[in-house]
């Protein structure tokens, strides 16, 4: 992890400019480092965090009384796709609604995982000038590892080929890009101001996959980014690590992980996110976007609201499975959605199979320090410490004693400024 977070000096400018001085009392705090204060303050001066701690004499600034509430840092979703259908359009039309939504589900950070690129950058301005109020945008790049050769059809999106029928691969080598070329788009992607450069590894026989993802590594840190890496076989995570990417995007939800592989992952430092609720049924009645389709037409679907592929079923329960082995070997597991659906009915979807293997102090350490960490941004997100930004939601409810709470935001503060007030 050391490596991981020693060349990374992309750090985007925090848009504290509408910060407020803010008290916070009363409240239960759990602080995303592993710390529970059963009563206790929050001091915020100047959009950062000024104390934490059982009692407070500080006085000014904005009062909030807690009544016994949980207080815990902004949720992070690690990997997301914001944007949803023809891009101009959602922008004119969309982008205001669909961002505040993010900010009343309580996230304050979205890593951008594949959007439209000019898009997605125009976003982040707006957000980040206040324009329109929304989470804090990480916007990343896509960069092709290899053109497709019987395999897959160039310029067919090797995502769509593993997540339609997993257990297949590609039968024939696909062909190299240029290592010239594949510099040359990272520069192109950087100049264009993206905060890191994503890859989908789908590895083919004897294939460049391996070898170019290692060319984008070398050239992402040469620029101070990192490369973040869609993988979701074991296959294609064990070449995903021997490439040396910063972060892992998926869990493995196809093939079985072993201990030793899992501890080779562990040792590696890279962290990974959760993603497990792509491969897990959702209905009308608990996803508003299928409503506004179909209505309640009671139809297991999938992540892109078609009817749910029943061949790939399997995989909802071996990434779960391969999750908890990870854990146990010491990976950094953080959350993220790879998904459309509203926040709120994300965050829900997800929390589903995160359950069956972990509790829920696993999960909120998944939700606050570990998110931070899989978006490298551990010293400034992630946990309610003196010195690190105000990202601070606040809860009717403990998901400590039921996770379900993490759906009852009342409060949500980023950078220090209240953006959402449910009282």
């Amino acid at each position: 992890m050391t490596r991981i977070v020693a060349f990374v000096t992309f750090l985007v400018i925090w848009n504290l400019g509408a910060s407020q001085d803010l008290i916070i009392t009363n409240a239960r705090i759990i602080d995303g480092s592993g710390a529970t204060i059963e009563q206790g303050s929050i001091v915020v001066r100047d959009g950062r965090i000024m104390s934490v701690s059982e009692n407070s004499d500080a006085r000014g600034g904005v009062q909030i009384d807690a009544q016994g509430m949980t207080v815990m840092p902004g949720f992070i979703d690690a990997h997301r796709h914001v944007i949803r259908g023809e891009p101009e359009q959602w922008m004119r039309e969309q982008s205001s609604d669909r961002m505040r939504e993010f900010l009343e589900a309580g996230f304050t950070t979205v890593l951008s995982a594949g959007d439209p690129l000019e898009q997605i950058l125009e976003l982040r301005r707006q957000v980040e000038e206040g324009e329109i109020l929304g989470p804090r945008l990480i916007v990343s790049g896509r960069v092709p590892l290899a053109r497709g050769s019987g395999g897959f059809a160039p310029g067919v999106d090797p995502a769509r080929f593993d997540r339609s029928r997993p257990p297949n691969r590609p039968t024939e080598t696909a062909i190299a890009i240029p290592h010239a070329q594949t510099r040359a788009t990272v520069l192109e992607l950087v100049e264009a101001g993206v905060d890191a450069i994503k890859t989908i590894l789908l590895v083919t026989p004897d294939g460049p996959e391996q070898e170019t993802l290692s060319v984008i590594v070398e050239e992402t840190e040469r620029h101070g980014i990192p490369s973040i890496t869609h993988a979701v076989t074991v296959q294609d995570m064990v070449a995903a690590v021997e490439a040396r990417t910063h972060v892992l995007v998926h869990t493995p939800h196809i093939g079985q992980l072993d201990e030793d592989t899992a501890r080779m992952v562990a040792e590696s430092g890279i962290p990974m996110m959760s993603t497990l609720g792509i491969f897990v049924p959702t209905f009308a009645a608990e996803n508003a976007q299928i409503r506004s389709r179909t209505g309640d037409d009671n139809v297991a679907r999938f992540r892109d609201l078609d009817p749910f592929p029943i061949n790939i079923l399997s995989s909802a329960g071996q990434g779960p499975v391969n999750a908890r082995l990870l854990w146990d070997a010491g990976v950094t597991y953080g959350y993220g959605t790879d998904t459309t659906f509203l926040p709120k009915d994300s965050l829900a979807h997800e929390l589903r199979p995160l359950r069956l293997v972990f509790s829920a102090k696993d999960i909120v350490t998944i939700m606050t320090r570990n998110a931070a960490a899989t978006i490298l941004r551990s010293d400034e997100l992630g946990s309610l410490e003196p010195g690190k930004v105000a990202d601070i939601v606040i809860l009717d409810g403990d998901p400590l004693t039921d996770i379900d709470d993490l759906l009852n935001v009342e409060i949500v503060i980023k950078g220090g400024r209240i953006v959402v007030d449910n009282r």
